[in-house]
């Protein structure tokens, strides 16, 4: 059996292979998406930032949590093996540690997206790893480090740029019942966070949420947890630690949101127009 599921993973073409990199919640919002239309996923994680929309995303998985993200399921995969059984099941979306070099070693992608977000960090050039490779948000120009590129912010998600560069990073929080950067809290320093709270936890203004090496860290505002750092985690200076959903009983903090639902919805586009040309044509002919 496990003989047969390699070979019909390695062989049928006709069923994309996604890599997404990134376990956030637009890679996963994208991953759920992709998988309902029938795409095989794979998430890698990447440490930076730090995912704090863990209700939102498959990155818990990670840590053999359950996940579901828009029905979809997140199943914790460290082999090869791993992989391809997961993948073989509807509705399942493969979680790893594993890198790229690790995952393009088993099969070449169909797709290759960068959902990781790093807004502050050199962008990794992903053109000629798969048939076609998605960049998403800010420090990405199609043709240059990737072949298609999507806008992440707030007043421009989802628009496709084919030639030229996505907008940089404004560092203006979207808002969310009427508050923007206030209902988040950053690192100040580099360290270990220390947390007993989880997602969806009621909190007040100036409550103790956690340490981060050894420091105190306040609720900035009544609220629910949308967003929280996991336990545990090292975390680097000047990244989203915490996020407060201020809205009361309209809160929510599982499941995708508009904003990753828009994104993804861009991303299923481009693949299904590069589908409807041939794999085998250069992506460049297809989009330029």
């Amino acid at each position: 059996m496990t003989h047969v599921r390699f070979s019909e993973f390695l062989s049928n073409r006709s069923v994309p292979f996604v890599i997404v990199l990134g376990t956030n919640e637009i890679a996963s919002a994208v991953a759920a998406r992709l998988t309902q239309e029938g795409c095989r996923v794979v998430i890698s994680h990447d440490p930076y930032p730090p995912v704090i929309r863990r209700g939102m995303a498959f990155h818990d998985a990670l840590f053999n949590d359950h996940t579901e993200v828009d029905g979809v399921q997140g199943c914790r995969v460290e082999t090869a093996l791993e992989i391809v059984r997961a993948l073989t099941v509807t509705g399942v979306v493969a979680v790893t540690s594993l890198q790229l070099t690790d995952l393009i070693a088993l099969r070449i992608p169909d797709v290759l997206i960068d959902a990781r977000l790093q807004k502050r960090r050199m962008t990794t050039n992903l053109r000629n790893i798969a048939n076609l490779s998605i960049g998403l948000g800010p420090q990405f120009a199609a043709g240059l480090n990737c072949d298609v590129a999507i806008e992440t912010h707030p007043d421009h998600a989802g628009e496709l740029i084919e030639t030229g560069e996505t907008r940089p990073n404004d560092h203006i929080p979207r808002y969310l019942g009427g508050i923007g950067r206030g209902r988040f809290v950053y690192s100040t320093r580099d360290g270990v966070w220390r947390t007993p709270l989880d997602i969806g936890a009621r909190i007040f203004k100036n409550y103790l949420i956690g340490l981060l090496d050894g420091h105190r860290v306040f609720s900035p505002m009544d609220g629910f947890l949308r967003g929280i750092a996991r336990d545990g985690v090292v975390v680097p200076q000047n990244v989203k630690l915490v996020e407060v959903d201020p809205r009361g009983r309209a809160s929510s903090w599982t499941g995708s949101d508009e904003h990753g639902r828009t994104i993804a919805d861009a991303a299923y586009r481009v693949i299904a127009k590069a589908r409807r040309r041939c794999w085998a044509r250069s992506v460049t002919e297809t989009y330029h």
